[in-house]
């Protein structure tokens, strides 16, 4: 059965100690007014900068590069190739290849953004480059949106210098919010001088950082359809599964070495539909009160949004509940490799296999 649309929606209760994970331009932690109140908040950029990461440390998955320096590396790749080319020869070509693709380079060779670009991409450029005396501007844009990467067919590519390369996300992440009402609170700090002398007894230095303690409420979804288009059938499947682990496993290293923060989900709910995907921060619009922990009244929260949501959007085809207390919706798993195998079953009984052609 193929199925037009078909979304991965994972909603995450995560409880975080004292912490600055995610910090604005004045070095305190991000916050967001919702529901009248503060709230701790972690954007979705910094939340994806550390699932990319995973992705880069995991030797199973081939992950791109985000750079300015693109064309350096192209012209290494196009030297790995074909040794015999000069330096001169190469830069030429990368030359070439960037006007062709229209993406503009500085006087140091660097494009003008960030380009999200895979090995797969530069390998086959390098190939184009020294295959052939005159570039064609399709063929050029061909391989650049094909061999994608993991992270460039889920999170995507933006170039300015010329639309047409752009690559739309497959995946989307919300900015993590509260369950509840923060109060920011202050660590004043001292470091003493370890030769120091007798008549110079005080602090060498002094400060403040500014921190919070918080119940996140974190939000992802998948566009699988988006997702096989980009890069195909098997691949997808493997993807979801590697982007579900990594938003569950991952967290922002702010100040990770000031309060060793790193904590690991308390309760997760993962649906697939096949209408729209649905974000249930709605639940905590009225934010939790409590003075004996917000884990449980959050999970209590967000089931009750969660069959609240079935007035207006068709059943899921499947939900699933990860989490050390006792759930009231879907199907409850043992662990986090039970949860992945179960999603990888219901995607392989809806994705179409490229093989057949059903």
């Amino acid at each position: 059965m193929i199925m037009t649309n078909l979304y991965v929606d994972i909603h995450v209760l995560q409880t975080v100690p004292a912490a600055n994970i995610n910090r604005d331009d004045t070095g305190a932690p991000k916050t967001a007014l919702y529901g009248g109140v503060t709230r701790a908040r972690v954007s979705s950029q910094s939340w994806k900068h550390a699932m990319r990461h995973t992705f880069i440390t995991d030797p199973a998955i081939q992950a791109g590069l985000r750079t300015k320096s693109a064309a350096e590396l192209l012209a290494k790749a196009i030297k790995d190739l074909a040794p015999e080319q000069t330096d001169e020869s190469a830069w030429e070509k990368v030359q070439a290849i960037f006007e062709t693709a229209k993406i503009k380079l500085d006087k140091e060779h660097q494009t003008g953004a960030l380009l999200l670009i895979s090995h797969g991409q530069l390998e086959k450029l390098a190939e184009y480059a020294l295959a052939h005396e005159d570039y064609d501007k399709k063929a050029v844009k061909a391989v650049l949106n094909g061999d994608q990467s993991l992270d460039l067919a889920l999170f995507g590519r933006m170039v300015a210098d010329n639309p047409e390369l752009n690559v739309d996300a497959s995946a989307q992440v919300a900015h993590a919010l509260s369950t509840h009402e923060i109060v920011p609170e202050f660590d004043y700090f001292t470091a003493m001088d370890d030769y120091g002398h007798d008549d110079n007894a005080g602090a060498a230095m002094l400060g403040s950082v500014e921190f919070n303690s918080a119940t996140l409420y974190r939000y992802a979804n998948l566009n699988i359809a988006e997702l096989v288009h980009n890069v195909g059938t098997p691949t997808a499947v493997a993807g979801a599964l590697a982007y579900i682990k990594s938003f569950l496993l991952s967290m922002p290293t702010g100040k990770q070495n000031t309060f060793a923060n790193k904590t690991l989900p308390s309760y997760v709910l993962v649906t697939l539909r096949t209408d729209t995907p649905v974000n249930l921060v709605s639940a905590f619009e009225q934010p939790i009160k409590s003075k004996s922990g917000y884990v449980a009244p959050s999970v209590t929260a967000l089931e009750k949004e969660y069959q609240d949501a079935q007035q207006f959007v068709a059943a899921p085809l499947a939900t699933l509940v990860l989490s050390k207390l006792t759930s009231h919706v879907g199907t409850q798993v043992a662990d986090l490799q039970t949860l992945l195998a179960q999603v990888e079953d219901q995607l392989k009984q809806v994705v179409p296999d490229e093989n057949t052609n059903d």
